[in-house]
């Protein structure tokens, strides 16, 4: 006898479930809680100090439930529900499936990171497991939201519903609070990254203080940092010309120089380098770090809005009357060239260095050696790598630099093994050693009209699968050292050590000693010659090794 199934479908297809706003808002509360809050609940089992961990994790969900829900009581009414909802369910699916599969937090530089992604970033970053993931997250809860029909109360007689519910609601957070006070309040003192887990709470926090602070930058001008810089001019010295390379993801623990078990900077360890094995970034992400290293201010003396409203290290360099170029083959220069040239080579079209999505990192010296001849005085030229950007380490080198197999040729890293991950990353190193080799290569072709110099620096370390962790963007306190810990080199050329009477080997003694990005600032303009008051020569890494005034 066969099955009918009309009867079924006509129910399901009749099935309106009618809810007032306040109802859909707590079951939404309640969903969030349970579906979509498994990294901070499993963080408050794995912190639980009771005899009973689970009764702290239940504590810590009902005071999960009761915010989501004051702020989802004040927002949603019969005319916002469904859209502002269906938004968060959304936004909160892809937050949860990237926290889940790389370990990251929300935080506001997360967030600011995540913001200032292109498309081609983005796109690598889908992966097929993204589909079920999205089925059970967004699309079924979308569906049951658009099933509902939105009722209204009337005013009189449920007037004070609404502000009864937060009411209680507050009430029992607090109890939740209370029975637990002892451990939580402590806890989140200490580890105050764990918020930042609270989905999707930690978004909507992450995204308000980004959008406050993008009102404070747009009141004014950028404050002017160094506007007394004057260049020392040197009796029979050539012009100056730097090169800064701001390498990108790129890990200290795999760093051929620094004694990894592999040599992956083959190139650099044949040239006379000088190598810094223990540099510490500023940062865990390109956004913070890159306006962080180019500040007076460094990580010593961080202050986001300070940096992000002042005026860069190269500013500086324009103001003692140098001419300054930023070539990018990355997603920008957050804000640190604002103003000045700019040259954007990660859509050029250039057949064997670029394909419909990116180009190989020697795009950044095509055509470099012309603005060099068309420069006759002091230049300063920034080269922003795409490096070792992750997912897609099999991206960033050509077909000759596959030496470590097998390798991992998708951007889902956590179905590919350890070692092939490894594998991809180290090539992606050997590339990036290749291309500073050749960028130092150019250099000496430029000895009869400059004197040169080259520093490379990468912004930030990555996670290669150590302890479930991917990527970068960990909040600094609790980020592991692959993250924090990043390889900085420099080379001089003869002509410049003889004329600046730099002590090579004193040099190499100072590299010895630890260093961070906060001496990027100051070494640069030591290097360039420049004397301004917000130069600290105690931060000039090269200042102690040179023998004239």
């Amino acid at each position: 006898m066969p099955v009918d199934l009309a009867r079924p479908v006509a129910a399901l297809r009749a099935w309106r479930p009618a809810l007032r706003p306040l109802t859909l808002a707590f079951i939404a509360s309640v969903f969030f809680t349970l579906a979509c809050n498994g990294p901070f609940l499993a963080a408050m089992h794995a912190h639980a100090a009771m005899a009973r961990p689970w009764l702290f994790v239940a504590a810590t969900g009902v005071l999960v439930t009761a915010i989501h829900f004051i702020l989802f009581a004040l927002l949603v009414n019969r005319w916002t529900a469904k859209p502002l909802l269906s938004l968060l369910i959304l936004i909160t699916a892809a937050a949860v499936y990237f926290m889940r599969k790389y370990g990251i937090y929300m935080d506001v530089a997360m967030l600011r990171n995540v913001l200032g992604t292109d498309a081609a970033e983005s796109r690598e970053l889908l992966a097929w497991d993204m589909l079920p993931h999205l089925f059970l997250y967004a699309v079924l809860p979308l569906l049951f939201l658009w099933r509902v029909q939105v009722v209204r109360a009337p005013l009189r007689g449920n007037w004070y519903v609404r502000p009864l519910a937060m009411l209680l609601a507050l009430l029992v957070g607090f109890g939740a609070v209370a029975s637990v006070s002892k451990q939580l309040v402590p806890l989140m003192r200490e580890h105050k990254e764990l918020r930042y887990l609270i989905t999707p709470g930690n978004y909507i926090y992450s995204l308000l203080r980004i959008a406050g602070g993008s009102s404070k930058a747009a009141v004014g001008p950028r404050t002017v940092v160094g506007a007394d810089a004057k260049h020392i001019d040197m009796p029979a010295h050539k012009p100056t010309l730097l090169v800064i390379v701001i390498g990108e993801t790129v890990r200290a623990a795999n760093w051929g120089l620094n004694g990894y078990a592999r040599q992956t900077t083959p190139q650099l360890a044949a040239l006379d380098v000088i190598n810094f094995p223990d540099v510490s970034s500023c940062g865990t992400n390109t956004e913070t770090s890159l306006p962080c290293m180019f500040s007076p201010y460094g990580r010593k003396h961080y202050d986001e809005d300070a940096i992000r409203n002042s005026e860069s290290l190269l500013h500086v360099l324009t103001h003692a009357g140098m001419r300054v170029i930023w070539r990018d083959n990355q997603s920008g220069c957050k804000g640190v060239c604002e103003g000045l040239p700019v040259d954007v080579l990660s859509t050029a079209k250039i057949p064997g260095l670029c394909d419909a999505e990116r180009c190989l990192d020697e795009v950044l010296l095509q055509g470099l050696a012309e603005e060099i001849s068309a420069t006759p005085g002091d230049l300063v030229i920034v080269l922003h790598q795409l490096g070792n950007h992750g997912p897609a380490y099999f991206q960033r080198y050509p077909e000759q630099f596959r030496r470590f197999t097998p390798t991992c040729d998708t951007t889902d890293l956590g179905g590919c093994s350890k070692e092939s991950v490894v594998n991809t990353y180290d090539n992606a190193v050997l590339y990036t050693d290749h291309f500073l080799a050749r960028t130092i290569a150019l250099l000496k072709t430029q000895a009869r009209t400059h004197d040169t110099a080259l520093v490379y620096v990468s912004d930030h370390g990555e996670s290669l699968g150590e302890n479930g962790l991917y990527l970068h963007s960990l909040p600094y306190a609790i980020a592991p050292d692959t993250q924090t810990h990043v390889p900085m080199v420099m080379w001089f050329s003869p002509a410049y050590a003889k004329a600046e009477k730099l002590d090579v080997a004193c040099l190499r003694g100072v590299a010895d000693q630890p260093a961070s990005h906060d001496n990027l600032f100051h070494t640069a303009l030591g290097i360039m010659d420049v004397k301004t008051q917000v130069r600290d020569a105690a931060l000039d890494l090269v200042a102690g090794c040179r023998s004239r005034p």
